[in-house]
C-alpha cells in the first residue's frame, strides 16, 4: 500500500522573529492559496498529499514539542500517524523512524517522504509526479526515488541531481550522481547543460527498503530503529534510545552510498513552481505584492519605498516606511527584525547573538 509522510520537525529560524521555537514555520499561517485562504506549509503539504492518497494513509513526523500544535493543525490526522521525535537527529534517523513504524504497520509499504516547508504549484503537476515515483517501485522494488526540480535558475543554495538514461517508467530517468551546493559558475554549467535537477530532498521508496538501506550504511541507527519498534513500551524505549543515534542526513547515510550501485537510485522529475521557504526572501513570493515590488502582510504604508519584504502579525500594528529600499521589515508583539534583503540569510545568526544576550526570551 502506499503511504507517504511529511517531515514537519524544523524550527525555522530563519524566518524568527516570526518564527519561534514554540512557533515553527511549518506552522505559521503564511501561504496564500489560489481562493485567496491564508494557511500554513504544513496544511499545505497534507492537502497536497490528499491529490493522492487517503488521509488513513499519510503520516506527520515532527518534534515531540510541537505535537499539540500538529494536532490542532490537522484535524484529519490520524490519532495513530503522528510520529514524535524526543529530539533533533538529523533526517536519516527522522525518515528511518518513520519507514520503521510505516512499515511495522504495514510490511510492505511504499512510502513517499515530503517536506512541510515546500510551495509546489500546481498540485497537480506534483500528484503526477508523485504517482510516477510510486509507479518506478514496481519494476524496480529496491529502488530509492528522489523527486528533482526542474531549475529556474543557477542556484546556489540547493544540492543537486544529474540525470542519466531513461528507465522502464516513463518520467524517470538514472540518478547519475549527487552534487553538493555549487558555487555560482558551476551552478551555471548544471543549468546551461540540461542534465541536472535540484534536490528536493523528497523521496519515494519501500520502508523495508530505506530499513535494509540503513542496515547496510548506518547499522547502528538501523540496530536502534529496530529495538524501538520491538520494545514492549515503545515511548520509553524511543526516549532512551533515540537520542544516542548518529545524527547524519539521509542523503549521505543512504543517497550518496547506494547510488554507487548502478539501477539503485532513480530520479524523477518535479516540473512545478517550487519554493522551498527557508528565508524571508522566499516566503517574500508568497505575500502579496505592490506596484514598487514591496511584498507585505499585516497593516503596511510604504512612501517611495521599493523591493521590501514587510510583515506584521499584529493587526492594530502600523509599520510605515519612507524611502525604504530592499529591506526586511518584520514586526511582532515582542520583538522588530530589519534587515537588508541581501543579509536575510544571517537572521540564523542574528537569533544566536540575540539568545546570547537574552536567553530564552525571543527563541
Amino acid at each position: 500500500m502506499r503511504h507517504a509522510v511529511i517531515m514537519a520537525g524544523g524550527s525555522g529560524t530563519r524566518l524568527w522573529p516570526l518564527s519561534r521555537s514554540a512557533r515553527p514555520k511549518q506552522l505559521l499561517d503564511v501561504v496564500t492559496d489560489e481562493a485567496g485562504d491564508v494557511h500554513s506549509l504544513l496544511a499545505e503539504a497534507f492537502t497536497r498529499l490528499r491529490a493522492v492518497l487517503p488521509t488513513e494513509q499519510i503520516w506527520v513526523c515532527t518534534a515531540a514539542r510541537y505535537g499539540d500544535l500538529v494536532r490542532a493543525a490537522l484535524p484529519e490526522l490520524g490519532a495513530d500517524r503522528l510520529i514524535l521525535e524526543p529530539v533533533a537527529r538529523d533526517t536519516a534517523n527522522a525518515v528511518g523512524l518513520a519507514a520503521a513504524l510505516v512499515a511495522d504497520a504495514d510490511p510492505d509499504a511504499e512510502l513517499a517522504v515530503v517536506s512541510a516547508d515546500h510551495v509546489i504549484r500546481p498540485v497537480e503537476r506534483f500528484a503526477d509526479a508523485l504517482r510516477t515515483a510510486y509507479d518506478c517501485l514496481a519494476v524496480r522494488p529496491r529502488a530509492l526515488v528522489t523527486l528533482g526540480i526542474t531549475p529556474t535558475s543557477p542556484a546556489t543554495g540547493f544540492g543537486y541531481v544529474q540525470k542519466g538514461g531513461p528507465t522502464e517508467v516513463a518520467g524517470a530517468a538514472e540518478a547519475a550522481s549527487f552534487r553538493e551546493k555549487p558555487d555560482l559558475a558551476t551552478a551555471q554549467e548544471y543549468l546551461a547543460s540540461g542534465e541536472y535537477l535540484w534536490n528536493s530532498g523528497m523521496f519515494v521508496w519501500r520502508a523495508q527498503t530505506v530499513l535494509d538501506a540503513l542496515a547496510d550504511h548506518l547499522p547502528g541507527s538501523a540496530e536502534g530503529l529496530a529495538r524501538i519498534v520491538a520494545a514492549p513500551d515503545r515511548e520509553a524505549a524511543l526516549q532512551e534510545i533515540f537520542p544516542t543515534l548518529q545524527k547524519i542526513s539521509v542523503d549521505y547515510a543512504v543517497l550518496e552510498p547506494a547510488a554507487a550501485e548502478p539501477g539503485r537510485v532513480l530520479v524523477v522529475d518535479l516540473d512545478v513552481d517550487w519554493l522551498d521557504i527557508g528565508s524571508w526572501p522566499a516566503l517574500a513570493h508568497t505575500l502579496d505584492t505592490d506596484d514598487a515590488g514591496n511584498a507585505t502582510r499585516g497593516l503596511v504604508v510604504a512612501l517611495d519605498s521599493s523591493g521590501n519584504v514587510v510583515v506584521s502579525d499584529d493587526p492594530d500594528h502600523l509599520v510605515a516606511l519612507v524611502g525604504v529600499r530592499d529591506s526586511v521589515v518584520v514586526h511582532t508583539a515582542d520583538a522588530t527584525m530589519v534587515c537588508p534583503v541581501g543579509e536575510a540569510e544571517r537572521v540564523k545568526q542574528l537569533l544566536a547573538v540575540v539568545e546570547e544576550r537574552f536567553p530564552g526570551r525571543y527563541a
